[in-house]
């Protein structure tokens, strides 16, 4: 059951985009903005009590609920449309924030599965996370543009499919290089 309602969690994050579309050509705005908040309360809790590390989903999920309710209080549903720009612009300044701070985030990732990295590992993650921070910068410039000169069709198809895309182009190409710098790691210390 954790499974599922984690897996329902993430569609609801994933699927932003389409459940936006869809439910704005479906019902009215207001029940789409009551719907998203409902879902959006539902993820705090449910995301806080099932995941260990829970910081950064509650974070996104606060700011979906954030953006609901101000839709709803300005009775302006466009104002969805925004929430792929602030989760670029949250993970952006968490990347950022870890390059001038250490360890960078993709270290820290990387310590989960490899806790004992090279010199030459730590600067590639350091690398890596500013290849990231480049890549939220503009896809965030690009999401943002389609939240307020784009049409809803535009915005739905950059947002819910060529920025994944984008995410799994950058991500195959890294994991390519990454195979790389440890094969020259392993040559190197043999």
């Amino acid at each position: 059951m954790r499974r599922f309602i984690v897996g329902v969690s993430w569609i609801l994050v994933v699927g932003y985009p389409f459940i936006v579309f869809l439910g704005l050509r479906s019902f009215t705005a207001k029940s789409v903005v009551i719907a998203l908040i409902v879902l959006a309360l539902a993820r705090i809790v449910i995301v806080r009590r099932q995941i260990k590390d829970s910081f950064l989903p509650t974070l996104l999920s606060i700011v979906m609920l954030l953006l609901a309710v101000y839709a709803l209080m300005a009775n302006n549903p466009d104002s969805l449309l925004y929430y792929p720009v602030a989760v670029n612009a949250v993970l952006l300044g968490l990347f950022s924030y870890s390059l001038l701070n250490g360890p960078s985030f993709v270290e820290r990732l990387a310590r989960i599965t490899e806790p004992q990295l090279s010199a030459r590992a730590v600067i590639y993650t350091r690398k890596v996370t500013f290849v990231w921070c480049v890549f939220f910068l503009c896809n965030g410039s690009i999401a943002l543009y389609t939240a307020t000169f784009s049409s809803h069709e535009a915005w739905t198809v950059y947002n819910g499919l060529v920025a994944y895309l984008l995410i799994g182009l950058v991500m195959s190409v890294e994991y390519v290089i990454r195979r790389r710098v440890k094969r020259a790691d392993y040559v190197g210390t043999v």
